[in-house]
């Protein structure tokens, strides 16, 4: 499979000026403001999400300088929330680094969270892109419900399939559906069209939250690490899957291991044996397949092309990683 770079070369000089955009719309007249955001820009990601910006107003009339916009708020609005994330989950680590609040303090994490969110509504407003902002504010509003679904049925361990679904829709598929929608509106498409890409988007999102799920279960040392869903008591796909099909007496068991011995490793190579043995992870794969599949449904209805092609890669990119 292509890399990331390789990928991204049929709009790799939109990706490099959309950075250069990116940087000048966090600047504040704050110097200790603009510390923070110089350090936030610094540790960047592969910036998949302005990918699928850029790729999906591509296929539906072409970039223009909305879609520059589109991609910045969704990176705005994506940040703040994973700044305000790192101070709720008491987390001091981001993608190897450390986070604001582990730097600067929760006060002043909080603060730029709200700044960032501030930065993206103006961004929006300033330049009567209402559709781009209407599109990514429904999305942040679901992702926050998706954190508060998750947060009440971990507490009781009451989640089934329907549950689950509805909980990665929200929180993560939510927001590459609003990559994919804003790239289209930004490009002109129609309300259909739109509506299309959105759909595209919350497919990919969910085989790409299943596929994360899967990691927990697996050996990679330099993924995800073993077992930390099973330490957060978080109820995925694979473990649903299981505790369905075992007896009664070990699914109790398993339960009270997953509610009451979460940080004992021994205890959690139990319950990742039980789900592998019980066929969770082969399942969580035929549903991850079948989500890709119909992405792929959705993507061929619009003419090929080199970024259609690409896009397809990147799909691929997002869901058949090693970590």
């Amino acid at each position: 499979m292509p890399g990331i770079n390789e990928i991204k070369k049929p709009i790799a000089a939109d990706i490099d000026a959309f950075e250069e955009k990116f940087k000048a719309s966090m600047q504040s007249s704050v110097p200790l403001l603009d510390r923070i955001t110089h350090y936030i820009v610094k540790r960047k990601g592969k910036q998949i999400r302005p990918m699928f910006v850029f790729f999906s107003a591509s296929i539906c009339g072409g970039i223009n300088e909305s879609t520059h916009r589109g991609a910045a708020l969704v990176e705005l609005l994506h940040t703040a929330t994973l700044v305000h994330d790192d101070v709720v989950d008491n987390s001091y680590q981001r993608r190897g680094f450390f986070s604001i609040n582990a730097l600067w303090k929760n006060k002043i994490a909080v603060l730029v969270g709200d700044y960032l969110l501030s930065k993206g509504l103006l961004l929006s407003i300033n330049n009567d892109d209402f559709k781009l902002l209407k599109i990514v504010s429904e999305a942040v509003k679901q992702m926050s419900e998706g954190e508060l679904l998750q947060v009440e049925k971990v507490r009781r361990m009451d989640v089934d399939e329907p549950v689950y679904y509805e909980v990665i829709r929200q929180k993560t598929a939510s927001l590459i559906a609003a990559c994919c929608a804003c790239g289209a509106a930004s490009a002109g498409a129609d309300e259909d069209t739109i509506e299309k890409m959105r759909l595209f988007g919350e497919k990919i999102g969910i085989a790409f939250q299943i596929k994360d799920d899967m990691f927990d279960f697996g050996t990679d040392d330099v993924g995800k690490p073993l077992g930390i869903d099973i330490k957060e008591k978080k109820v995925t796909l694979p473990l649903i899957y299981a505790l369905k099909h075992c007896e009664t007496a070990e699914r109790k068991r398993m339960i009270s291991l997953v509610k009451n011995h979460n940080d004992d490793p021994k205890k959690i190579s139990q319950i990742i044996d039980f789900v592998k043995n019980t066929g969770g992870l082969q399942y969580a794969e035929t549903q991850m397949k079948k989500y890709q599949d119909e992405a792929f449904e959705i993507l061929n209805t619009f003419p090929d092309g080199e970024y259609r092609r690409a896009l397809e890669q990147l799909v691929l990119f997002t869901t058949e990683r090693t970590k």
